[in-house]
């Protein structure tokens, strides 16, 4: 990438050590559209995993694996100073209700403390949920709201946010990603065919919720975009354009697919024959504004509709 430059800190040391060094933490899919991105001579790409087994395949990708686990702090410890870029793409631990603070994600304190224990990175990439805001009524939302998480998962990301605006007062640039629904043809689980198949009921129109969405590339572009352009303590909604409620995505896709929409239920009825998980998802509603995105980070979304996305496979 020509628009990488090393920091001027690293004058003093090796060649191979004056590249960018991004340290991606959460190397799944996304992460390895990043790294597709980001290859080249100018970069250094890492990564941390749990598996010893995965390492030869992330080498083969010219990846060098670090061994680590965010549930295990000690372990974090090799992190520190190793970086002049990190993304952070883990997602909080999924339960935590049994806890006393069963609102904090202690995989990111973690990851917090390890990289304080040398040289700070220049800049980190956190990529967040849009889930902190709440049900905001189908209203558009901007990054200035007010956070409202209103499920234990969205708390235990706005726990993360926190600790990592920490960082950003220690001197880290940095920037947290509220990224909505993600989806691809060509992503485990990222389209809603399985769905349709199975015949799962969505909401009549007049008790349907707003969805937002981003294809896994764009994310992609959107987290290396923040990595070199993302200002400090900023946030920024990784959403393409799309502005569709929940039951017309299900309608579009079973369209292009070529399979019977889904029926739809009023959220009386949903309420006693859908499971909580996806109730939760039914109640809330909102609409994304994506300015920051598109005038800040310079990001050019390569789908900016579902519609279009969804086309791609």
């Amino acid at each position: 990438m020509s628009s990488v430059s090393p920091s001027c800190t690293l004058g003093a040391l090796p060649s191979r050590f004056r590249r960018a060094r991004v340290l991606i933490v959460g190397c799944g899919d996304v992460g390895l559209r990043v790294v597709r991105q980001l290859q080249g001579p100018r970069v250094r790409v890492l990564a941390l995993t749990t598996s010893a087994e995965r390492a030869p395949a992330l080498r083969a990708l010219g990846i060098t694996p670090l061994l680590g686990n965010l549930d295990q702090p000690a372990s974090l410890r090799r992190l520190a100073g190793l970086a002049t870029r990190v993304l952070h793409l883990a997602p909080p631990p999924g339960q935590g209700e049994g806890r006393a603070d069963w609102w904090r994600d202690p995989r990111t304190l973690a990851l917090a403390r390890a990289l304080r224990l040398r040289s700070l990175p220049d800049a980190l990439v956190y990529a967040s949920t849009s889930g902190v805001y709440g049900d905001c009524g189908g209203a558009w939302v901007t990054e200035a709201r007010t956070v409202a998480p209103a499920t234990p998962r969205a708390q235990r990301r706005v726990d993360a946010e926190r600790a990592l605006r920490h960082l950003g007062r220690a001197g880290v640039r940095t920037s947290i990603l509220r990224v909505p629904g993600i989806y691809a043809p060509d992503r485990e689980g990222g389209t809603p065919e399985a769905r349709l198949r199975k015949g799962t009921p969505v909401l009549v129109a007049e008790d349907d919720v707003y969805t937002n969405h981003i294809h896994a590339d764009d994310l992609a572009r959107a987290c290396v975009a923040a990595l070199w352009r993302g200002a400090a303590q900023r946030v920024y909604h990784a959403s393409d354009d799309s502005d569709m409620k929940m039951g017309d995505y299900f309608d579009l896709a079973a369209d292009l697919y070529g399979l019977p929409r889904p029926p739809r239920l009023p959220r009386s009825t949903a309420q006693a024959e859908l499971p909580l998980t996806l109730l939760s998802f039914m109640g809330e509603s909102r609409r994304l504004d994506n300015t920051r995105l598109r005038r800040e980070l310079r990001v050019r979304l390569r789908y900016p509709t579902v519609a279009q996305g969804l086309r791609c496979a």
